[in-house]
Order: structure tokens, then sequence, then C-alpha cells
């Protein structure tokens, strides 16, 4: 387990991220070895901040502790999780912070929607736009810019489904656009779809945005430039 993550940590040194997003990260779960694996790959990647939020929790003897998180050399403020529901195994979530960057003050999600019901996941993303909205209420005069977003939206950018429908919902906050706008990213051996997104507010500019050939994960990695102003 912590030869596969050191080879994890290899791939965010070179590919040189500022700010990473993960899903289904670990914190003391039985099943994963007993230990912090967002520390894990803070250390061996070498990033100052973290953040960890967990939205699956179980104890007895087969616990479970897991969710999503950041890494950043920026430090992670505001940060709060927020899962979905109140399930045991599986349980999935979101998780928002914000960073300061060269003097920018720039919020972030990072999400993890449902894989089976497109029901659920579309009520997963009006859930995440409210909170969202309720954030703009209390901290729009601190932001820079509109939020960021990105994840494992574990659909594809159909009308119909949650990445579309949570990209018109930003749309409360100005001008939004997906990417990358092509690739797949699951599953990493052979992937035939593509579920994993950064929604960017036009605020921002994204310089380049590619899918990671890699097989550490089950989805291969999105990696996204953006240039401030």
């Amino acid at each position: 387990m912590q030869a596969h993550l050191r080879r994890i940590a290899a791939l965010l040194i070179k590919l040189d991220t500022d700010v990473v997003a993960l899903q289904e990260i670990d914190r003391d779960s039985s099943w994963a070895g007993n230990f912090d694996h967002l520390e894990y790959l803070r250390e061996h990647a070498g990033y100052p901040f973290s953040l960890h939020g967990i939205t699956t929790r179980r104890k007895g003897l087969f616990k479970l502790s897991y969710g999503n998180a950041f890494l950043s050399r920026y430090a992670l403020e505001e940060g709060e999780a927020v899962a979905f529901g109140q399930r045991t195994v599986g349980e999935k979530g979101f998780l928002f912070a914000e960073v300061t960057v060269g003097g920018c003050r720039v919020p972030l999600i990072n999400l993890h929607l449902h894989y089976r019901s497109r029901k659920a996941r579309l009520e997963q993303v009006g859930q995440v736009f409210r909170y969202l909205a309720q954030r703009h209420n209390a901290r729009s005069p601190y932001w820079n810019v509109p939020p960021v977003v990105c994840g494992d939206f574990n659909t594809s950018g159909k009308a119909s489904d949650a990445t579309a429908g949570l990209l018109g919902e930003l749309g409360y906050f100005g001008d939004y656009s997906a990417h990358p706008v092509s690739g797949r990213t699951f599953p990493s051996p052979l992937p035939t779809r593509l579920l994993d997104y950064v929604l960017v507010p036009t605020e921002l500019r994204v310089t380049r945005c590619e899918v990671v050939r890699s097989w550490l994960s089950d989805h291969r990695p999105v990696l996204a430039e953006i240039a401030l102003g």
C-alpha cells in the first residue's frame, strides 16, 4: 500500500501541481492498512498543506474512514466537508476550501458524486449549488473569483445529467466552462468514458487541460493549468 502511494507521490512531483484534489482517500481504514494515506502522500510529495474531508465513517472491527482531500502549496482556509447522506459505507460528498494565490482568493470544491443513480447525482449537485450559494452570501466580499469545482462526477457532460446540471446552476455566479473538452478518464487501463471535470469561471483562463496517462487509480487524473486574471 505504501509503495503504491509513493508511486502516486512521484507522479504528483513529476506533474508539479500547485493544488491536488483527491477522492476516496483513506484515513485509518481497516481495508487500507490503518494509516493516514493523505498525510503519507503529503510528506512524500512535499506539499506543505493538506485538508481531509471524511464522508464515510464506520467504527468497529472493520473500521472505515475516507473521503475527499486537497494537497496544496498554498494555505487551505475555511475548510468544510459535507457528506451527501449518512451511509457508513460508500457515502459520497464534497470538500470546500479557499486558497490565496498571488493576492487572489479562490474558492474550491472537490466533489464525488453517486456512481450509479442519475437521480441521486442530480440531487447531489443541487446540494452542492445550495451550499455554494450560502457560502457566497457569507464569503463573497473575500472572493476575487467565483468557485472552481472539480472532481469525480461519475457521468459524462451530457445535458440530462449532473455535470451539465451543475454547470447550469453555476450560472448564478457567471459564465463557466467544463474541462477537459475531450479525452477519457475511466476505467484507467482502457478508458471509454470522461467522468472527471474541472468547472472553471470565465474570470480565470484555462491555458491547458489534459487527461494524464496513468494507471495508479481506477480513474486517470485530469491536469488543468489555470491562469489568474
